[in-house]
């Protein structure tokens, strides 16, 4: 989708896999690049909970709270008083985190142990989140903690007048190409959805599949009867029991489905397996990969054949780039989606996509489904495309009039 970008020597796969994942490829690009930077530090963390109005109706918005989508902005401010912003972006019907959760955790238990620390120790200061809120099965409260990754990113970028692509050793991408998600209610709304897609501009079309087969091999075969060439991509976000998926990912493959992300539930190791070796489709996992330790676990017990990446749901940056450098050492598939990301997340994927040049249409539905921004400049796709921004750190300014207004408006 975008030209090829310059990067590091990659490691080899076994020397990859085989290796500590903390420490690594990102860690030791960035400790090289701000070795002679004036050492800064941590003088204040601020957070922000907000609930972004939404325009169209998406099944994990609707909920006894209402149907906005929440999340917390997150400032990061050094002693010089650089400023970087990161966004946590829970959704409690996809993940256990909460908004609630998100604004006290940062606030009340990773802030005051942040404060003092470089913000240029990216490896020290997820050490010390992942002592403070400790890990279960994998990373603890990883979309927590993904806001302050972001801020911490962004920090140094303007810090250093870079792009966080830069810092990753790779050049900036240009635009990334998008798919228009789909979740209708009854297949009678699949077409007016398909149309709104197609008139601005859409191509390619990804579809929230399961639990019910035959509802999705029916909305399947009439979306490729619309978008014939289009990259249709089936997203069950664990609703197959395993006797399901196995009946049904051949008879995606029959219509041309090309992949089938997160089938089952994230604990159902031998099922994946099983998907895997039936080979109708390639499995991609998505909900159970937060950590890179997760990833090169699933490799090495044949789950899948690729990931889609978020870096909203891995911790952040640090493990979202680990991920796709394990990823591609490995020789399986890397997509890019995310959890319908206000404009500050956003800007994560955008460049973390960019630079490593994913081949495939972003699932990136924020702009679809959000009905506002807090930055200056918002994302506006064209042709079905967005900009990948350019400046420094996240590219992006953050509009505080905007932020403020909608943090009251939140409150109402």
């Amino acid at each position: 989708m975008s030209a090829s970008k310059t990067k590091t020597p990659a490691m080899s796969r076994r020397a990859f896999l085989g290796a500590s994942v903390l420490g690594v490829t990102t860690m030791a690009m960035s400790n090289n690049v701000f070795a002679a930077h004036t050492p800064l530090k941590i003088e204040r963390i601020e957070v922000f909970p907000v609930s972004y109005p939404t325009v169209m109706r998406f099944k994990f918005f609707e909920g006894p709270s209402g149907t906005g989508r929440p999340a917390v902005l997150v400032k990061i401010t050094a002693d010089d008083g650089t400023v970087g912003w990161g966004e946590s972006v829970p959704i409690p019907r996809w993940s256990y985190e909460t908004q609630e959760g998100a604004t006290s955790t940062i606030r009340d238990y990773l802030a005051p142990i942040l404060i003092g620390k470089n913000p240029f120790d990216l490896k020290g200061i997820h050490d010390t989140m992942n002592k403070e809120v400790a890990n279960s099965f994998s990373t603890g409260a990883p979309i927590t903690k993904s806001g302050i990754d972001m801020a911490l990113h962004d920090l140094i970028g303007k810090a250093t007048g870079m792009n966080v692509a830069e810092f990753w050793g790779r050049e900036p991408g240009k635009e990334l190409t998008l798919s228009w998600t789909l979740n209708p209610k009854t297949l009678d709304d699949l077409g007016p959805l398909i149309e709104k897609g197609k008139a601005r501009g859409f191509e390619h079309f990804n579809v929230k599949v399961a639990p019910d087969p035959k509802f999705d091999i029916e909305m399947c075969k009439i979306v490729k009867e619309l978008v014939p060439d289009g990259f249709l991509w089936a997203d069950a976000n664990g609703g197959y029991d395993l006797a399901a998926a196995l009946d049904v990912a051949p008879k995606l493959a029959d219509i041309g489905v090309p992949v089938l992300e997160q089938p089952l539930k994230s604990n159902r190791l031998t099922g994946y397996q099983e998907l895997k070796k039936q080979g109708a489709l390639p499995i991609i996992m998505d909900e159970g990969v937060v950590s890179p330790v997760d990833l090169i676990e699933f490799i090495k017990l044949g789950c899948c054949d690729g990931a889609s990446l978020k870096p909203a749901r891995c911790g952040g940056l640090v493990s979202a780039v680990q991920q796709v450098e394990i990823l591609e050492d490995a020789g399986l598939m890397f997509l890019g989606s995310g959890l319908t990301d206000p404009d500050v997340s956003l800007a994560a994927s955008l460049i973390l996509y960019g630079a490593y040049d994913l081949q495939y249409p972003a699932a990136l539905n924020g702009p679809q489904f959000l009905g506002t921004s807090v930055i200056t400049e918002p994302f506006v796709p064209k042709g079905g495309k967005l900009q990948i921004p350019q400046g420094p750190g996240l590219g992006i300014e953050v509009d505080e009039t905007k932020l403020n207004a909608l943090v009251e408006q939140s409150k109402a």
